[in-house]
């Protein structure tokens, strides 16, 4: 039974998620998604137990007193995120590879964990002012909740030296095919 995981981490709006979906859509027969639990509201088309498992603070904390997640984190204020033990087993037990798309801070812990069974990528933007236009393009950000997000990817940018590869996107399609790369070579590592 396979056990490798692979971790994809970039701070919000590095287009990490542009360029796992067309591998992950190339592949998916090779990869289960590890859904992580949170305590946020859902996004509009977001569903419960398909893009993430939304608990109450409440249910988070009684979750980590039991140490049922592998790793978790308060994120922002009041905001956790957390992957449970569970959801590595359900997907080994499919026979297929975890991948893991989550905050820097997690997938820093989630490498120290499981050290070589895990690979991990993060994704970085060009520039700082690449990424700053790239969240305000989203229309989805106050003020406030960007400079938020601009001064935690400052401290998630200085935090990618604990990654084993960091892929910079500035063209899409060039990242795309170097994170193939990156996760075939794994995957023949793993297998030999």
């Amino acid at each position: 039974m396979n056990k490798g995981v692979f971790i994809f981490s970039a701070p919000s709006g590095s287009g990490k998620t542009s360029i796992l979906k067309p591998i992950l859509e190339k592949l998916k027969n090779r990869f289960g998604f590890s859904i992580s639990a949170t305590t946020r509201s859902p996004r509009e088309g977001e569903r419960d137990g398909v893009d993430y498992y939304f608990i109450s603070a409440e249910k988070m904390r009684e979750h980590i007193a039991k140490e049922d997640f592998l790793e978790w984190e308060e994120v922002y204020p009041g905001k956790y995120y957390g992957t449970y033990k569970s959801e590595l087993e359900r997907i080994w037990q499919q026979g297929k590879y975890v991948i893991f798309d989550i905050d820097v801070k997690g997938g820093v812990n989630i490498k120290n964990i499981l050290k070589n069974q895990a690979c991990s990528i993060f994704i970085m933007p060009p520039s700082m002012e690449e990424l700053e236009n790239r969240l305000r393009n989203r229309n989805t950000e106050s003020e406030d909740t960007l400079k938020e997000r601009l001064s935690r990817a400052e401290m998630e940018i200085s935090l990618s030296d604990n990654f084993d590869f960091v892929v910079c996107n500035d063209d899409l399609d060039k990242a795309i095919e170097r994170v193939e790369e990156i996760i075939t070579q794994q995957m023949n590592n793993w297998n030999v």
